[in-house]
């Protein structure tokens, strides 16, 4: 249960073929008293999957399949931890709960998959990232977008502080009664003011340092920044940012990063900070798929028109698929032809092509990119980028 989203969980998801498959999406809030209200609709949400579970024939399975469902609707612990929005999926034997950074539309769905689009576009977002909020007595992390900011679990082999990540190799403390061998002197890197022993005692500080730095990297690079796949913007001190990267083999690990002591910043003050270091990259990271959407059409290897980009899914050639956040196209669709055809009348099969062209566009290993509707390129709703 609230597990993070990462392209490992959509895959799972993707994969999910014992249908029933019940997907529910709820807008929730995180404060009171608003979020009073979210247990009674999302109550409403769940009885929605029993009707269309009935009306398909299958209400022999409802019983089992909304069990951990209904075990939500009075656990107070449960609505109390709210975000902005809630995803919860089962099939059987299967059951996982998400919470959002994004408030998402009101939907329950029992289908032969899971509906997915809504999960994809917040997890496809360009503008997502995580910061490493590091002193030499705390370790945390936090993931979030422009508009919010949670803190992560680190994983279990990330050290949480200084003693965690060396143990008996720390330097054996000084006579400051600071913890071992670290001073508040040397949290300033006010090298004249450390424990007695001089010269000798600081190289011994100075090499814990970076012998936590090294592993707290080694940690966050193996258990999370490889997982996520996201941007990581470090927030420390202005002399720990040179030394923790001197020490830093992560590829994910921005070069410019927030210079403050974190453990002053309240929750609001990092999330602004960090988006100053996001929002360039961000809008130069939209930007290059645009520019690239551009050259490839005038090329001959890209495509707005959504009949080509089912064809073009089914042949494997989708490299990149730019689709417009928000919006739902209804139409025909039909997979095993590559048939996406948008329809205004009730002869449509899918409430929304653009999902369908997201889903088989990342069950052939391409990439979606979930684009503002002022930034998109076309007017279709999407933008293929050929790989040949």
């Amino acid at each position: 249960m609230n597990r993070l989203l990462d392209r490992e969980t959509l895959s799972q998801l993707l994969a999910k073929r014992d249908a029933p498959c019940l997907s529910l999406y709820q807008p929730t809030h995180r404060s009171f008293p608003e979020r009073q209200q979210d247990s009674i609709r999302f109550k409403h949400l769940v009885r929605q999957l029993e009707e269309s579970l009935k009306q398909q024939g299958r209400a022999d399975q409802a019983k089992s399949l909304l069990k951990p469902f209904h075990d939500l609707i009075d656990d107070p612990d449960f609505w109390n931890a709210n975000r902005d929005g809630l995803a919860v999926f089962a099939a059987k034997d299967y059951f996982e709960v998400f919470r959002l950074q994004r408030s998402v539309p009101e939907l329950a769905v029992a289908n032969d998959r899971m509906h997915l689009k809504p999960l994809l576009r917040i997890a496809q977002s360009a503008d997502r990232y995580q910061i490493l909020a590091i002193t030499l007595d705390s370790v945390r992390l936090f993931e979030g977008n422009r508009d919010s900011l949670d803190e992560v679990s680190l994983g279990e082999g990330v050290p949480k502080n200084v003693e965690e990540a060396l143990g008996r190799e720390l330097t054996e403390k000084g006579q400051t009664g600071f913890p071992q061998g670290f001073g508040r002197a040397s949290e300033r890197g006010d090298p004249m003011q450390v424990e007695s022993g001089g010269a000798g005692r600081q190289d011994e500080i100075d090499r814990d340092r970076d012998r936590f730095f090294r592993e707290v990297d080694r940690a966050i690079l193996e258990h999370h920044s490889r997982k996520s796949k996201l941007p990581l913007i470090l927030a420390a001190l202005p002399e720990h940012q040179f030394h923790f990267r001197k020490q830093s083999h992560n590829e994910f690990l921005f070069a410019e990063g927030i210079e403050s002591d974190v453990s002053l910043l309240s929750p609001d003050d990092l999330r602004q900070k960090s988006w100053m270091v996001m929002q360039p990259r961000y809008i130069k990271r939209l930007e290059s798929f645009i520019n690239q959407y551009g050259e490839s059409h005038g090329q001959g290897l890209a495509t707005d028109q959504l009949e080509q980009i089912g064809q073009a899914t089914l042949e494997g050639r989708v490299a990149t698929l730019l689709v417009e956040a928000e919006r739902q196209i209804p139409g025909v669709a039909d997979k095993q032809q590559g048939k996406a055809i948008p329809v205004e009348d009730d002869t449509a099969t899918t409430p929304d092509l653009l999902d369908e062209l997201t889903i088989w566009t990342l069950e052939q290993g391409g990439e979606v990119i979930s684009v503002p509707t002022e930034r998109m390129p076309t007017e279709s709703g999407a933008a293929a980028i050929y790989r040949y």
